[in-house]
């Protein structure tokens, strides 16, 4: 039985969409094969992702609070926040 198909349109950075061109024709592959399985990796692989990380943010938050017992939560807290928005801006300036 053949899968009903749905056309989705992307955009991509003139490098990025050469490169995919690039792969696609080495592997003898067309451009949607290529993204399909690279998708399908992104989505199978989102558990081990999502896991990694939140075991690095752990270790993370062990070694702060190892260094910083003597200081209040909430100066910490509004430092960690300070730290994720200009993390954010900086995430935000790099894609535009």
């Amino acid at each position: 039985m053949v899968e009903k198909r749905k056309l989705l349109t992307i955009s991509l950075p003139p490098r990025l969409h050469k490169e995919a061109e690039r792969l696609a024709e080495r592997e003898n592959r067309t451009k949607s094969e290529l993204l399909r399985e690279a998708l399908r990796l992104y989505i199978d692989t989102s558990e081990v992702r999502r896991k990694t990380t939140r075991e690095r943010l752990s270790i993370l938050i062990d070694r702060v609070q190892a260094r910083t017992q003597d200081v209040p939560a909430r100066e910490i807290r509004k430092v960690v926040r300070e730290a994720v928005a200009t993390a954010r801006g900086a995430k935000v300036r790099a894609i535009a």
